[in-house]
């Protein structure tokens, strides 16, 4: 039987997946909405579907429309992607159900690690430091919480159990303003999550954003790709990722992995997934696992020649795929740009039409976009317009390589970020490895203009 498979998503993951198809020989099924008809993917794919509206609750979130098309293409499988319904369990559910293999973890795999309270807990089993906290259902009584929040102490950061994506969190300095922020985070929550289950962390000031990418069979077999460093970040959205993460303490970083791949093969993962980490004074936090592939996984294909979205293909199939940790070498060092439609200093998105643009090219540089000359960038959906990706065979190589990548690369007709990458590429913080995650807010940002 020829398998086919349904990309529910957009953009440039989208064409990723088209691309990972196309050499494995599997035909496709793309889906669009009315405001995408013109996405480069859908030029590639085998068959598309026009699957509604332009609001992505009746696209791209539309859940019977999406499996009514995996029905009438006849597909084998569905790749989510990242974003829209890739961390959903009861879509994953719905797919089982429908007779689609969803491309990812279990729908129960996905509801575990996908609360952040639950997945602490299994985190902790498998001999990994979480970040110290409450996690157990707040009381009704104001004073009751009160004393736990002591307990944790100040400054505390609250946090939604289904929280992403930088929302459903809340720092907080003293008990004054306690209450209020609990009532404020709860009720984003709601609305963003359709859960209002809140928990206390101990807030960690100045650390750095660790992660560590994973890929598992569901068969027992599991092995890392080594690390990230995530930690320019604005509004805990993700700016510049690159791999490995450097200056951390090799004994910590072992028995770190160690226990992420303990945790993988405790609960039977299956696909790949991301495990994250606060990093400070020498100790890894864990925070959350992301049961889907991340926005910055080329930096971890770049350094060890793995192909990601290929094997969340091969995994979900069934086809032959060999896990062996023995044959995963790190070399170099990779970094990568996201080029978002906004203005660069008030950050405000910037639909509209690409009139003119040129993508960067040469050795040891990686360009993962959907964009073209004369595209016209919807205003419904992420910023995300493309991710400049450079490698070399060190930090300092790997920098000046993008340096390069950036003066070479222009979008024409809307605004884009294009010039604060520049700028911290010349960045001493950035380029001597001394930033944290609150750098690029706190103290980048505070003056650029």
């Amino acid at each position: 039987m020829i398998q086919k498979i349904l990309i529910a998503n957009r953009g440039e993951i989208a064409l990723r997946a088209i691309r990972a198809c196309k050499e494995l020989g599997i035909h496709t099924v793309a889906v669009y909405s009315n405001a995408d008809k013109d996405l480069k993917h859908l030029k590639f794919a085998d068959e598309t579907v026009c699957v509604g509206p332009a609001s992505p609750s009746e696209s791209y979130l539309n859940v019977p429309s999406i499996l009514s098309a995996a029905e009438v293409t006849n597909v084998t499988a569905i790749y989510p992607g990242y974003g829209f319904l890739a961390e959903d369990s009861n879509f994953a559910k719905q797919c089982k159900e429908s007779g689609f293999k969803f491309i990812g973890p279990s729908s129960e795999i996905i509801k575990i690690m996908g609360d952040k309270i639950t997945a602490k807990t299994f985190a902790e089993e498998a001999g990994i430091e979480t970040v110290p906290g409450y996690k157990d259902p707040l009381p009704e009584d104001p004073n009751e919480i009160k004393i736990i929040a002591n307990n944790v102490g100040y400054p505390l950061m609250i946090k939604a159990t289904a929280g992403g994506g930088g929302r459903g969190m809340r720092i907080v300095n003293s008990e004054n303003d306690l209450l209020h922020s609990i009532e404020i985070t709860s009720h984003e929550a709601k609305n963003a999550f359709g859960n209002n289950t809140i928990y206390f962390e101990k807030f960690i000031s100045n650390p750095r954003h660790i992660e560590i990418q994973i890929v598992a069979d569901g068969k027992g077999n599991v092995i890392h790709l080594g690390t990230r460093d995530c930690s320019l970040q604005r509004k805990h959205q993700k700016i510049i990722e690159e791999a490995p993460a450097n200056d951390i303490n090799q004994e910590n970083l072992s028995i770190t992995l160690d226990a992420c791949i303990k945790l993988c093969k405790d609960i039977n993962y299956e696909g790949v997934g991301t495990l994250e980490f606060l990093y400070e004074n020498e100790n890894f936090y864990f925070i959350e696992m992301n049961t889907r592939i991340q926005v910055e996984h080329p930096v971890s294909e770049m350094i060890t020649g793995f192909d990601i979205v290929k094997a969340q293909i091969k995994i979900a199939l069934g086809i032959p795929i060999t896990l062996d940790q023995n044959k995963i070498s790190i070399r170099g060092h990779a970094i990568e740009c996201r080029i978002n439609a906004e203005n660069p200093r008030t950050f405000a998105p910037n639909p509209g039409l690409i009139n003119k643009m040129h993508p960067p090219g040469g050795f040891g540089i990686r360009f993962d976009s959907h964009i073209y000359s004369g595209y016209e960038v919807p205003p419904y959906y992420d910023s995300l317009l493309a991710k400049i990706i450079t490698m070399a065979n060190s930090r300092s190589a790997c920098i000046k390589r993008m340096k390069s990548a950036l003066d070479e690369f222009f979008v024409e007709g809307i605004d884009t970020n294009h010039s604060l990458h520049q700028d911290l590429m010349n960045d001493k913080v950035f380029i001597e490895n001394k930033h944290t995650i609150n750098y690029l807010e706190n103290e980048f940002l505070k003056d650029y203009d």
